[in-house]
């Protein structure tokens, strides 16, 4: 499940409101959306993203927080590592083969870590 897709899903949940009756009315098939909330599809578009944030009623910092999971949402992420030193291929290459057994604890400390080195170039997006 990616972000996103755990996000609908929680408001889908939380206003009470069906798969079926949720894809019907933002235009996409229940199993299109499905997909989506398993992370079984790449990120949504812009547009359907926009339809959702009225769909659900929401507003402001909740509107802007559910569009910038979407853009982190791809579940197939790709990373370059071109130009940087070796060990930045080697980290890439070893996340990547072991992030399957890596436990919430142990994701949650390596994203503090980049989180805060993100902080220190004064960087908050992602």
């Amino acid at each position: 499940m990616t972000p996103f897709g755990q996000e609908i899903r929680r408001l889908r949940d939380t206003k009470g409101v069906t798969l079926k009756a949720m894809a019907k009315a933002v235009g996409v098939s229940p199993a299109y959306l499905s997909a989506l909330e398993h992370g079984k599809k790449g990120a949504p578009t812009w547009y359907l993203v926009q339809r959702m944030i009225t769909y659900f009623n929401v507003i402001w910092d909740e509107a802007e927080r559910l569009a910038r999971l979407a853009q982190i949402s791809h579940p197939k992420v790709t990373i370059d590592t071109a130009g940087l030193i070796p060990q930045s291929t080697e980290f890439a290459h070893l996340l990547s083969k072991n992030i399957s057994s890596l436990s919430a604890d142990q994701i949650s400390e390596m994203t503090s870590i980049v989180v805060r080195s993100n902080s220190a170039k004064n960087i908050t997006d992602i």
